[in-house]
């Protein structure tokens, strides 16, 4: 028996953050869109603190009331601790024009409410399908389903989404991917139930924490508030450091927490119920980000590393330019990829990249545990901290490797 061949106009494979934007602003546009996600939602999964460039990107989507009615753990910026110094950046005072404030989110509520809202405004959403094959030499792409009966089918469209994240279907069915220019790091998390008495010293729910490793600069902590008592916490260092640690993971994260004593301190009465989990080698990359009526959108394309909680804010940029190219070519435009998706989203991944690698090799940290910091400069950090990285009018966007060459050689004087 033959399989059944469906048709639509734009297939998203995978229901996170992006696909869902993405089938969001499609649908504002009047396209016919199909969501197939593997999985059943709500579920578990890691990057909780959203940047404010995030919000700018649900209200275009629409979803940016059902988000603010969820309830989540309001958030304005970031806090870095190290071997007792202490320093936080207030979001609200950046350079860039734009939203401020955000949440912090438990990704399993959150995803949840954007796919929801996906399937509101009409995209058909479909949990339980899995791609088991992709099909991209013909005309048009054709992916192979398996539903949770075992029953197969394929489905044709005119152009395919891959919003999969860390399962990146297509730069692995395709073979797209490519080694990442990062050492291969792992991270070790959980939730627990804080017991974080408030006002705290040194501590503010309405920013994460990010604490470094009292001897290790290249291991750090987060400690991520949640608004019902909880918090996410996890530790990120390169694989050979994890592996020391024996035992659970919740027991290798607790001896790893116990080195710190500020963040001992911190959770002492924290209640750990939620076992620990491990991934390693997360980050990601690819030879392209798109391909004929393909693109890759979020961390199907390119995952640089969770230290400025950039993941989610780049899969919303991304669902927004695929969506605003996407127009354009079903309005019957010769629409040029690279320029309109490619290279305007590498642009911003390269400057938090920068970023990511001063972080580890101790530069940039030299900066933001600077005592005498310009202020005109800060906010142009907080900026990027914020997520505003593709805001060209900040010299460090438009010239982050120079200009934060230029500004560790000053902290380090």
């Amino acid at each position: 028996m033959d399989e059944r061949i469906e048709q639509t106009q734009v297939l998203i494979v995978g229901a996170g953050p992006a696909g869902s934007v993405a089938a969001a602003l499609l649908r504002q546009q009047g396209r016919q869109v199909l969501m197939l996600e593997k999985q059943h939602f709500p579920r578990f999964s890691i990057g909780e603190s959203l940047l404010p460039q995030s919000m700018e990107y649900l209200e275009k989507a629409g979803m940016l009331r059902a988000v603010v009615e969820a309830g989540f753990q309001y958030k304005n910026g970031a806090a870095f601790a190290r071997d007792g110094a202490y320093t936080t950046f207030d979001f609200r005072q950046k350079s860039s024009p734009g939203w401020g404030t955000t949440y912090q989110v438990q990704r399993a509520v959150f995803d949840d409410v954007l796919a929801r809202e996906a399937a509101r405004a009409g995209a058909e959403l479909r949990f339980g399908h899995e791609v088991l094959s992709v099909d991209v030499a013909g005309e048009r792409p054709c992916v192979q389903v398996r539903d949770e009966a075992g029953e197969t089918y394929q489905v044709q469209a005119d152009f395919l989404l891959d919003a999969s994240g860390f399962a990146r279907i297509l730069p692995r069915l395709l073979d797209l991917e490519r080694p990442s220019r990062f050492p291969v790091r792992g991270a070790i998390f959980t939730h627990v139930h804080d017991g974080i008495v408030p006002g705290a010293a040194g501590f503010d729910r309405n920013k994460i924490l990010i604490t470094v490793h009292p001897r290790h600069k290249d291991v750090w902590y987060w400690t991520i508030p949640f608004s019902n008592g909880t918090c996410s916490l996890g530790v990120v260092a390169e694989r050979s450091y994890l592996e020391q640690y024996t035992g659970t993971e919740s027991e290798r994260l607790k001896a790893i927490v116990a080195e710190d004593p500020g963040l001992s301190k911190l959770l002492a009465n924290a209640r750990w119920e939620m076992p620990a989990r491990q991934i390693v080698g997360y980050s990601a990359n690819v030879d392209s980000l798109w391909g004929r009526n393909y693109a890759l959108l979020g961390n199907a394309g390119e995952f640089l590393d969770p230290v400025f909680s950039s993941g989610v804010t780049i899969a919303f940029k991304s669902a927004s330019l695929a969506a605003d190219c996407l127009a354009r070519q079903f309005a019957g435009e010769e629409v040029d990829w690279e320029a309109g998706f490619g290279r305007p989203l590498r642009a911003g991944v390269d400057a938090f990249r920068a970023f990511v690698e001063s972080w580890y090799a101790g530069g940039f940290q030299k900066i933001i545990f600077h005592p005498a910091q310009n202020p005109s400069v800060r906010e142009m950090i907080c900026s990027i901290l914020a997520g505003y990285a593709w805001d060209l009018s900040n010299p460090y966007v438009a010239e982050h490797k120079r200009r934060l060459a230029v500004l560790e050689e000053l902290c380090s004087a």
